[in-house]
């Protein structure tokens, strides 16, 4: 036997031994596997690029807890804000916007979506390419596609994975990103790489874990397949008249301005609705993301198109303040949140985790991430000092251990 072929054959066992080891521990997980390898071929993944690799990986069954602790949708959104529109993030996009200056130019024109929106999806998604996520994608999507509940749609992303894998456009089968499996620099799912990532650099691949260029013109083709106007507002601030009825509003509710503005609705500065390039036909959307007593805004069509990246309110809402300020308008919202505690930017909570450590509490790295060791600790010292213990990591307890 020739010596390729024998080593050809070696490596063909190997994917053979592995599952044998795994079925020893997990024989559930193997059988599923066995289920997704007679699925692959119909989804354009070949039956030895499934063997090759899918050979060594276990589930992390972590990620299933995941599926419903999403932090858009259980952190008041003043926090949520707090932490993802800070200064800091603000002055890391003003110095990426000068740095990509002729790439954002470029997909400008191209794409249409202007440079502040772009940056402001980068600097959200992974801090500006600072944190890809550290979980390995064919480990998270295959635990996902295998237990929990939306099976069917972890699968496809597995399987677009896997031919991202097989065709080149990914090298690296140990690449990772977040527990539900986005990755690279703005933080694509693998089936929104297939239909939407472009090779702007002109290498010969659509990259878009070490390409900014590709990353930065995909997620502009991303935006403007998904409605964006070039030119026009995501937004604006406003106020309400007393006693309005905001019962059925929302950003799907559109109606023109001049209805809005029949209602008694001005912009948070007191002036008209209608002005400048917003004619009284211009079609928008009602929210409060925080209730009545909150801030109020009309949004329009570029909104929903923010919204589609990651649909959640608290979410669009970041990357459209981001923007805001990267084109130097004034930090929103410009009404205050509902609640007597705000939340903390990322330099406040790298300060408490501080605190807390210099009080004796094991909490880990000073990160500025509020996981479950801070928020035990911080639980702890609002025990000490006669306050609610919620764990959260608000302006409250920094001042209160800042003073004591």
């Amino acid at each position: 036997m020739p010596a390729t072929r024998s080593a050809a054959l070696v490596l063909a066992l190997l994917p053979l031994a592995a599952t044998a080891q795994d079925a020893a521990r997990d024989p559930r997980f193997v059988q599923c596997l066995d289920t997704l390898r007679g699925e692959a071929g119909g989804r354009g993944v070949r039956g030895e690029s499934f063997d090759r690799f899918m050979a060594d990986v276990v589930p992390d069954r972590s990620v299933l807890d995941l599926l419903d602790a999403q932090p858009e949708f259980t952190t008041p959104i003043w926090d949520y804000l707090a932490g993802l529109v800070d200064e800091q993030r603000v002055a890391d996009g003003r110095a990426m916007l000068a740095e990509h200056r002729e790439v954002l130019q470029r997909v400008e024109r191209e794409y249409g979506v202007d440079p502040a929106t772009v940056v402001a999806v980068w600097g959200v998604e992974s801090d500006y390419g600072r944190t890809f996520g550290r979980r390995p994608l064919l480990q998270s999507l295959s635990t996902l596609a295998c237990e929990g509940r939306r099976q069917p749609f972890f699968r496809g992303e597995l399987f677009a994975t896997l031919k991202l894998l097989q065709d080149g456009d990914l090298a690296d089968p140990g690449i990772t990103g977040s527990w539900a499996g986005a990755f690279g620099h703005t933080q694509f799912m693998p089936s929104t790489y297939q239909r939407i990532a472009v090779d702007f650099d002109g290498d010969g691949r659509r990259d878009l874990v070490n390409s900014i260029p590709d990353a930065l013109a995909s997620t502009a083709n991303y935006l403007r397949t998904s409605g964006w106007r070039s030119g026009e507002p995501w937004g604006i601030e406003v106020r309400l008249p007393a006693g309005m009825n905001t019962t059925g509003h929302g950003r799907r509710n559109k109606e023109p301005l001049s209805a809005w503005a029949q209602r008694g609705i001005v912009r948070f500065d007191g002036s008209p609705l209608v002005q400048g390039a917003l004619g009284e036909n211009a079609r928008a959307g009602l929210i409060i993301p925080a209730g009545r007593e909150g801030p109020a805004f009309l949004v329009f069509r570029n909104y929903d198109a923010i919204y589609s990246y990651n649909a959640a309110e608290s979410y669009a809402l970041a990357i459209a303040f981001l923007a805001e300020r990267l084109r130097g308008g004034p930090a929103l919202p410009q009404a205050p949140w509902p609640t007597d505690d705000p939340g903390l930017s990322r330099v406040e909570r790298r300060a408490l985790q501080q605190l807390l450590l210099d009080r004796g509490h094991d909490i880990g790295e000073v990160d500025g991430m509020i996981g479950t060791n801070t928020r035990r600790a911080i639980a702890a010292e609002q025990a000490r000092l006669g306050m609610e213990q919620d764990g959260r990591a608000g302006r409250r307890i920094l001042e209160a251990l800042r003073g004591r």
